[in-house]
């Protein structure tokens, strides 16, 4: 029997204060619905070939009046298509652009996801008191660009990784870590949802706010992604946040317990930066736990 992870009870306790917090999180089954359908196969690490067991979409509904009404949704969606979708391709970012990403790094901060989140790196010396130095700071963790394929110029940053995704030299999905950004690419009909990965004996169901997927994207197949579903922007960049900010290694794994969820925090650095961060669902609804 495999031992189980050593659950991070600090940083369980800080993220489970956030979860609380997130006020703008979306209610399943009431502002959307998800369809997880059958589960996905093997599909060996750059092949493009994978099984469809899920012939729907996996967003069945998704409250779309409800997240332009709410300022860090509506202001997350607009960045969205600020980014080309191949590394090795420079960024070009335009003074709207700049505005866009202020926009929403200010929408967040007004919240008490981030309000919180702040005051808890203040406590660890991890953030400036001073709102607009962390501001600043959060700018360059997820928005300043850096080369991700050194062939190019500034092709990449963390914020286009994790929330939007991109590919590598056109033949393989890194990130695309958000649901938001899942929805609107299934509703351009550009992201075919294959199922979900799971375990036999831990099987998600439509009420679960963590999901380990497998799709393709514009015809490149991710043999195994993970996401969030249903939790705010805010709530996202908290999370992964202090989390890159505690540790200087170049990849962190933190276990952490939140709600019902057991999950495995995994976030990769990329100098001062980010280079990717995602949820891992080990087990939900209190089993193995």
């Amino acid at each position: 029997m495999a031992r189980r992870p050593a659950v991070d009870q600090e940083l369980s306790a800080i993220v489970s204060e956030l979860w609380k917090l997130d006020e703008n999180r979306v209610k399943p089954g009431i502002d959307y619905t998800i369809n997880l359908q059958g589960k996905a196969g093997y599909v060996a690490h750059g092949s493009n070939n994978a099984r469809d067991k899920a012939h729907a979409p996996l967003f069945l509904y998704v409250n779309e009046d409800k997240l332009k009404s709410i300022a860090t949704y509506a202001s997350f969606i607009k960045l969205l298509d600020n980014y080309e979708m191949s590394t090795g391709v420079a960024e070009k970012v335009t003074h709207e652009e700049l505005e866009e990403n202020n926009i929403f790094l200010d929408a967040i901060l007004q919240t008490k996801v981030m309000k919180r989140a702040h005051g808890y790196l203040v406590s660890k010396g991890q953030a400036s008191c001073d709102v607009s130095q962390f501001k600043r700071q959060l700018f360059d963790i997820w928005f300043k660009l850096y080369h991700r394929d050194r062939s190019g110029g500034e092709d990449s940053c963390g914020f286009e990784h994790v929330f939007v995704g991109e590919t590598k030299y056109g033949k393989e999905i890194m990130g695309l870590h958000n649901w938001v950004q899942f929805y609107l690419q299934e509703k351009l009909n550009v992201i075919d949802y294959k199922g979900y990965k799971a375990r036999d004996k831990d099987m998600p169901d439509a009420n679960d706010h963590v999901v380990n997927l497998q799709f393709s994207w514009k015809g490149l197949v991710k043999p195994v992604g993970s996401s969030f579903i249903g939790v705010s922007p805010e709530f996202e960049v908290a999370l992964f946040t202090i989390i890159f900010l505690q540790s200087n290694e170049h990849v962190t794994n933190a276990i952490v317990k939140v709600d019902e969820y057991l999950l495995e925090i995994v976030v990769y650095r990329y100098g001062r930066a980010i280079g990717t961060s995602y949820p891992k669902l080990l087990s939900s609804n209190n089993r193995d736990l």
